[in-house]
């Protein structure tokens, strides 16, 4: 194995100018490749920052004596989250809601997960949808096909929703 050695040699003529490294051609070095220097951190930038932090912390100051921000404006809620609002302050038990809500969305993530795993399977998808198009076709014939049937399945459904929403 042959060993080929490189060097790359730094003049000691180069200077910064404008804080600016000095940039090679091309042509000098073909093994090398330079990268542009990084970009410098404006001042004015800074400044908007130091401005911004002192709007903060006078809006902190203000908050805790008492006293209200001269620069804040009042915000417009959508309608939706005032319905969401007004729907959270009517549940009397929050801590089982926000259960719910936790588990709801651990059994969510976890089926995901089951049926991706299913799906890297070799054959377990293309099995699976040959079992889903002949229940399909299996339910179509035997529900949708034939107006009795149709009919006696709108039934059962109005049923089921009356069932569930309570109407009188």
């Amino acid at each position: 194995m042959a060993s080929t050695s490189s060097a790359l040699t730094i003049s000691s003529s180069s200077t910064l100018v404008d804080g600016k490294a000095p940039r090679q051609s091309p042509a000098a070095s073909p093994q090398c490749v330079s990268l542009p220097p990084p970009p410098l951190t404006s001042q004015n930038r800074a400044w908007k920052t130091t401005a911004y932090g002192r709007k903060i912390a006078r809006n902190v100051m203000a908050m805790a004596t008492g006293e209200a921000p001269a620069e804040v404006a009042p915000t417009e809620v959508p309608e939706f989250v005032k319905t969401l609002q007004e729907a959270w302050d009517k549940v009397d038990d929050k801590y089982a809601v926000s259960s719910l809500a936790v588990v709801g969305v651990v059994a969510l993530w976890g089926s995901v997960g089951l049926i991706s795993a299913i799906d890297r399977l070799p054959l377990i998808p293309g099995v699976l949808e040959i079992v889903g198009i002949g229940y399909t076709g299996w339910f179509v014939y035997k529900n949708i096909v034939f107006k009795p049937d149709r009919e006696a399945l709108i039934c059962k459904i109005k049923e089921t929703y009356k069932e569930i929403i309570g109407s009188n």
